[in-house]
């Protein structure tokens, strides 16, 4: 039995390797991505940069790089979220509310879409304000258990989390490249420069 699954082992796992979803039969099912995959796929195809991270310490390390890597060091952070403010102060940030100073924006989201690899935001991220408006270079925090399959999914979380009071201006960022990189399908929104620190929490 060992030497059959030695001689002729090798060969069948090489050949299930090398069968691509594309050559599955036209009426076989689809093969199913797990969720947190499908997102950063997707999130990824989008332009956005994505860094994993296992525990806040990590966030924080990576969020520093990535102000490092960008020289924002020294500058204005536009953080809308108080608890947000708080949470990076050991990160020697510098907050304001004032956009005309902000050299990029620090936030939260309220979900990770997989479908599209896009975020979720409403009025708790980004108040009253329109994309356009904010500033061009985002880095936004969120966590593995905020990865939701669609943005229905998404919007339920958001009115049962939110029964009192559910936010108002709720939109998604979908594209994260320059506009001399945007097709037609995107053309119209805001394009923005986007960093995600994803905390693992699941």
């Amino acid at each position: 039995m060992n030497l059959f699954k030695k001689l002729f082992g090798s060969k069948s796992e090489q050949s299930e390797k090398e069968i691509k979803s594309k050559d599955r039969g036209r009426y076989m099912p689809e093969l199913k991505l797990p969720i947190d995959e499908k997102f950063t796929i997707n999130f990824k195809a989008n332009g956005g940069k994505f860094l994993y991270c296992d525990n806040l310490n990590e966030v924080f390390q990576n969020f520093s790089y990535i102000c490092q890597e960008n020289g924002w060091d020294e500058k204005p952070v536009l953080i809308i979220d108080d608890n947000l403010s708080e949470k990076f102060k050991s990160c020697d940030i510098l907050p304001t509310k004032k956009l005309s100073e902000a050299e990029y924006f620090l936030t939260t989201c309220e979900n990770l879409i997989a479908t599209d690899g896009s975020l979720l935001i409403s009025s708790n991220q980004i108040a009253g304000k329109k994309l356009p408006e904010l500033p061009a270079n985002f880095i936004v925090f969120g966590t593995t258990s905020q990865i939701v399959d669609n943005i229905g999914e998404g919007l339920r979380g958001i009115k049962s989390k939110n029964r009192q009071k559910i936010p108002t201006n709720i939109t998604t960022i979908k594209h994260f490249k320059s506009s001399d990189e945007k097709d037609f399908l995107s053309y119209g929104s805001s394009a923005k420069n986007l960093y995600l620190l994803l905390l693992e929490d699941l």
